[in-house]
This record gives structure tokens, sequence and C-alpha cells, in this order.
């Protein structure tokens, strides 16, 4: 028998099977347990986390009223780790040649319907000069895997192209890279590129379905995959985001299984993930999400992203276009910290005027332009923050968490993301989207803590009036 270890590197060891089953079954036995349900509360009010069982003790509780007590809870934790801000990014798909035979993804290679492409490094440019005429900042890369068509050096060099592009008062200021898994030495060269977060969906922890969903391909090696982020640790990448797909499994099993890929990378590595992602199963091309029989409704959806952010409070939540306004508007209030906006899911989307469908990966939910995300935000009272520091100042991994952690981060970031917003009035925002921005901004600034700091801001602030740009805390 397999034992439960958080401390190894072996998947089935820290990912454990017997260990998950156990859990669920505890949280069978104790979801009516409303005394120990209220315990379990109690300690999330303490901002220090849950391991996966209490958490799953709250997902499977059906009481009405202790739901709404972990509603609110999320809903507090999120406001004193992340404030109102919720930060910006779009995806950028670099190639769709994939060799794997992914059940669920369109670029599974025996797909014969949609055209493979792959950017030149000219189409790169393109795409990143569409995006930073959007207002843009902080890109999440993405290609299928193709030793021979996507290798690692084909990658890198999109990579130097991108940050190598200033257009007027355009930059994109961080490279996130959800690439396959890789090897170590790999990792190594997209930390030496100066990306920010490598990501990786786990897609399925259960291994027998994990193995069923990917039959063909490098993906189908169920432990390479689990512990693609130990490596990229060992490479020098000290934020990495994690999140599976779901609706390929049972949504308590995979609940389970991430919690418990946190905590393995804070047991060996010091830091948990930098991110949580959420995706659901979408339609695509030659995809049909009712062929999956594991879809979850939209209130279990919120639920799950509730108890991830009480469960580990200090890890970032990312939610994208796959979901519709109305569940984005929800989730956002119990826990996620980042959205993207604008975005296409498809090869060379950017650069055309009418959004492009052949290629796309899945089907995008939120069709609204960046400018109508931004504003939408700003209505609802966030501020949508198009901010990079703490990567660029060497605020990452432990260090980050450390600040994060102790509520200091929210001295740079507050008023970052009013700053990084400010660019945004000014170079790309539609009038009204100017308007609500500079009265959200002026309101916002009270809201600095340290009065040196509100000083700053406001100078730094009339200097973006004037032109210059990316001042940072």
């Amino acid at each position: 028998m397999i034992k439960y270890d958080p401390k190894s590197l072996v998947a089935e060891e820290f990912i454990n099977d017997e260990e998950i089953r156990k859990t669920l079954e505890y949280a069978d036995a104790n979801k009516d347990n409303l005394e120990l349900v209220d315990k379990i509360i109690e300690k999330a009010k303490e901002r220090k986390g849950l391991n996966h069982r209490e958490a799953s003790v709250l997902l499977a509780c059906e009481d009405k009223e202790k739901t709404k007590k972990i509603y609110d809870l999320a809903e507090q934790i999120k406001k004193d780790f992340y404030g109102n801000r919720i930060v910006m990014f779009a995806p950028l798909y670099l190639s769709n040649y994939c060799v794997n035979g992914c059940l669920y993804c369109p670029y599974h290679q025996k797909n014969k319907n949609i055209p493979r492409k792959k950017l030149t490094q000219e189409e790169v440019k393109k795409e990143v000069i569409a995006l930073q005429d959007m207002g843009h900042k902080r890109l999440a890369i993405e290609a299928g895997e193709d030793p021979v068509n996507n290798p690692i050096e084909y990658i890198l060099d999109c990579i130097k192209t991108i940050y190598s592009i200033k257009h007027k008062n355009g930059a994109i200021r961080r490279v996130n890279v959800n690439i396959a898994a890789t090897t170590v030495e790999n990792y190594r060269k997209l930390k030496e590129a100066g990306i920010g977060t490598y990501i990786l969906f786990q897609e399925t922890y259960h291994k027998e379905s994990y193995e069923y969903l990917h039959p063909t391909g490098p993906k189908h090696n169920y432990a390479y995959h689990t512990e693609a982020m130990d490596r990229a640790m060992e490479g020098g990448i000290d934020d990495v985001g994690i999140g599976v797909l779901f609706g390929l499994d049972k949504y308590r099993y995979e609940f389970a299984g991430l919690l418990m890929h946190a905590e393995h990378l804070e047991a060996v590595h010091g830091v948990g993930p930098h991110t949580i992602s959420v995706p659901r199963v979408k339609h695509a091309d030659d995809i049909d999400p009712t062929d999956f029989d594991n879809s979850l409704s939209d209130e279990m959806f919120c639920k799950i992203a509730a108890c991830i952010r009480i469960a580990v409070p200090y890890t970032g939540m990312i939610i994208s276009t796959r979901e519709t306004p109305k569940v984005r508007e929800e989730i956002i209030r119990l826990g996620v910290s980042q959205i993207s906006g604008g975005s296409r899911t498809s090869v060379g989307g950017y650069a055309e005027e009418e959004r492009p469908h052949d290629t796309e990966q899945f089907d995008v939910s939120d069709n609204r332009t960046l400018d109508e995300v931004v504003n939408w935000l700003m209505r609802a009272g966030y501020i949508p923050s198009f901010c990079t520091a703490c990567y660029r100042e060497g605020r990452t991994g432990d260090r980050f968490m450390s600040l994060c952690k102790s509520g200091q981060i929210q001295n740079c970031c507050h008023p970052n993301a009013l700053m990084t917003l400010k660019e945004f009035l000014m170079d790309y925002a539609s009038p009204d989207t100017k308007k609500i921005g500079e009265e959200l901004i002026e309101k916002e600034i009270d809201n600095i803590g340290k009065e040196k700091v509100k000083e700053i801001v406001r100078e730094r602030l009339v200097k973006i009036e004037n032109g210059e740009r990316d001042f940072r805390f």
C-alpha cells in the first residue's frame, strides 16, 4: 500500500488516493456535525488556512446557515489579503500544434478539423501590439506540447520578443507561462528568461481518470506531470500556479487533491502555490462538455472558490473568460483575485479585427472588451490593477508569501494598483471608463494608510497625467 506523505517527491505519495478517499469519507461522516463545522470555521477565522480534511468538511456541509458563514468569511478574508483589487491579464496563444491525445481539448493530435497554426516572431509582435493597445501589461502564454514545432527554444524566443516590444506607452511587464511539464534544465531557462509564474493545470488528480483522459502522448505520464512543480521549484522558479479542470472527475476528489498539492509545496519548498486556477470544462471545436458526467452547478462552483479562499488565504485565485459575467461577479466576491479580460483563445486572435473561432481552445463566455470589463469592475467597487511590481522588485516566492501573510503587501499593492489604473485611464480608456476611474482613484487615495505614501502617490499621479509611466513601490 502506498502511504500518504506530503513531504515526498513521489506523486502518488503526496497526492495519495487512499488519503483522498478517507478524506471524503470523513467529510461525509461529519458534514452534519455542526459543532465540528463551527470549530473549523473558527479556525479559518485565524487566517492561517485549513488542511484538506477540514476544508472538505466545509465543502460537504449542506447547512444553509453554515454555508452563509463560509461565504461571509471567504469574502472578508479576500478583503483582508487582497483588498478590493483585481489583477488583470490576458492569455496569448502561440501555437496549437500538439502531440497529446487529451480527450477534453480540441488541440489533441487526432483533431483534423482545426487548422494548425504557430506564430512567427513577427506575428507574436503583432499580437503583443494589439494587446498593448488594449491596455494589457501581463500575459499568460499558452502553447500545445510538441517538441518539434514548439521546443523550449521557440518559447524562449517568444518571451524575448514579447518583452522587447514597446509600442506607444505600451509594455508587457510580466509574462507568465502555461506550457507542458518539462525538465529542471528547461525550467532554469524559463527562469533566466524572466518569466513571472509558471502555470500548469493538473486537469485531474484522479490517476485512473487522468490516464484515461490522456490516452496518448507524453502527457499520459501521470507522475511526470504531477511532479512538474517540484522540478520547476528546483529550477529556480519560486512562483508556480496550480489548478484542475473541474468537470473531468468528481469535484470533491479534485478539491481535496488541489489542497494536498498546495500543502505538499508548502511542506517541501516552504512556499505554497502563488496562484490556484479554477477552470471548468467548456465546449470547443470537437469537445462536448456533456461527454463528461461530472459537471457541477454554478452554486457549487462558487462554494469551491469560497472554500479554497479560506483554506489558502494568501494564494491568488484566477478565473478566466470561460465563465459568464454573472458567475465571474459572484466568484470574484468570494475569493478570486485575478481575471482575464478581452481574451481570445485562438492562435493569432488579437491581431484580427473580428474574433476568429477556428483555432479556439474553448468557447469564451465573457466576450466583453478589456475597457468594458474594467468599467464593470469599477462600478462594482473594485480597483482593476495592472500592477507587476512584486515580480519586478524580486518580491516572489517565500518573500512574497511572508509579506502577504503579514498583511504588509497591502502597502505596496494598493498604491501600485491606483497608479497602473491611472496609466490605463490615460492611455486606453473610453470617456465613460475614464470618468468612473478618476472618481474611484480620488476616493481610494484616502484608503492608503501612510500619509507619506499617500503624498508620493498624488505626486506620481500628476506625473502620469504629464506623460511619465511605470512608477511602483
